[in-house]
């Protein structure tokens, strides 16, 4: 039988076998001698306007150029990117994958190709019709004439996610393989009550709950949504659960944000717990959490510091440290040491392992994560973060995340 026979037989075989979210060619090579690069960033790509990324991305975009030029230096086998404006028929990710990815960046590298991609809806900037923040006022289903900044922070807060339209700060998660759609499970619905001993924000005036039971009982938990998306990789199977959870700031001495944060994170070590968990059920109704033998990654901006910064660190130390995820050394980079207030008295925790930049106030912070699970092993990790006048160190601000990355092996 001749090679070319036998090459289109295999590939008849697995278009039989697996039923993707195909967006270019299912039939790539796969390399299976190398490791499988997966990485997390925040990539600032996002407008306060309805359809204002596609035309931010249209007229061409500095900050979109540098974050390909990072994308087609690291060279991720499957990226999270988060803050990437949602819009369902996938139209700003096509611009983005074309005239970016796809083009060679000064800064950059070789073009870049995603054959896979997956993306969903999410919670920011979808009216709840509810008066979440406790204004007096429920804040309009969608913009104004004439509406001043307060009106916009007030409409975003009684969200069901802070945003000013739907899909703003969403996800797009890019894959080099194949993707099976059919088997992802989304929890943009999940009720934030549904969780067992939830962090349910108590008002510290009066002792009572911050949200009436009424308002409590429709809560959803996810300020953007958690995704587990299967990816078909040459080693099998591997659940990419993506999220990014709302900032543990932005509220009051209720401190609604910190704890959502803090169960936002913790929903991922209740999934992967692998019982059944009657309570955690997806957007199509299906319960329970992640097998007990699945592989996964959790990857995401989790605005949440194991030591420094805001929020509440018990969830995310408990993520790091659950006996399902690999104990490894944290991702770490040359340049975060140099970025302003990396000195700033009272830090605990290493600023080498920080993922952003966020000015001399705060200083730099580890807010994005790729947590393998416990049947990998890692060849490498880095944070992609060059100290001043190194090579690509001109590329890493078109946001004021780094992207990390970390290397995993059979």
């Amino acid at each position: 039988m001749s090679a070319r026979l036998i090459a289109l037989l295999c590939c008849a075989l697995l278009a039989g076998c697996v039923r993707v979210n195909v967006h270019g060619d299912p039939g790539q090579a796969m390399n299976h001698s190398r490791p499988l690069r997966v990485a997390a960033y925040n990539a600032s790509l996002y407008s306060d306007q309805p359809g204002g990324l596609l035309r931010r991305l249209e007229a061409g975009d500095e900050g979109a150029r540098k974050v390909a030029a990072v994308l087609q230096r690291v060279r991720p086998d499957v990226v999270l990117l988060n803050e990437f404006d949602f819009d369902a028929g996938g139209a700003a990710a096509d611009v983005f994958q074309r005239d970016y990815l796809e083009m060679p960046q000064a800064g950059g590298s070789a073009a870049l190709r995603y054959p896979y991609r997956y993306l969903a809806p999410v919670n920011t900037g979808v009216p709840s019709g509810l008066d979440l923040d406790r204004s007096g006022h429920v804040g309009a289903a969608a913009a104004v004439p004439g509406e001043d900044a307060a009106a916009a922070r007030g409409r975003g807060n009684d969200a069901w996610g802070y945003g000013l339209h739907p899909g703003q700060y969403g996800m797009l998660l890019l894959s080099k393989h194949p993707i099976d759609d059919a088997a992802a499970r989304t929890f943009q619905h999940l009720r934030w009550s549904a969780m067992p001993g939830a962090a349910r924000p108590v008002d510290p005036a009066t002792g009572a709950p911050w949200h009436d039971d009424a308002i409590w009982a429709r809560l959803r938990l996810s300020s953007k949504s958690h995704w587990d998306v299967p990816v078909r990789t040459p080693s099998g199977i591997v659940h990419m659960l993506a999220s990014h959870p709302t900032p543990p700031v932005f509220d009051g001495p209720e401190d609604r944000n910190g704890a959502r944060n803090h169960d936002e994170i913790r929903l991922w070590s209740e999934y992967i717990r692998g019982d059944d968990a009657p309570w955690l059920c997806d957007d199509a109704g299906r319960c329970g959490g992640l097998a007990p033998d699945a592989r996964f990654v959790v990857l995401g901006d989790l605005n949440n510091d194991p030591a420094d910064g805001d929020g509440r660190h018990e969830a995310i130390l408990g993520l790091i440290g659950h006996p399902r995820v690999l104990r490894m050394a944290a991702p770490r980079s040359a340049g975060a040491v140099h970025a302003a207030g990396a000195d700033r008295p009272g830090r605990r925790g290493s600023v080498a392992e920080a993922t952003g930049d966020f000015g001399p106030r705060v200083g730099p912070l580890r807010l994005d994560y790729v947590l393998p699970s416990t049947r990998f092993g890692v060849a490498g990790a880095g944070v992609y973060w060059p100290a001043p006048g190194e090579d690509g160190a001109d590329i890493v601000d078109g946001s004021d995340h780094r992207l990390v990355w970390v290397d995993l092996t059979d």
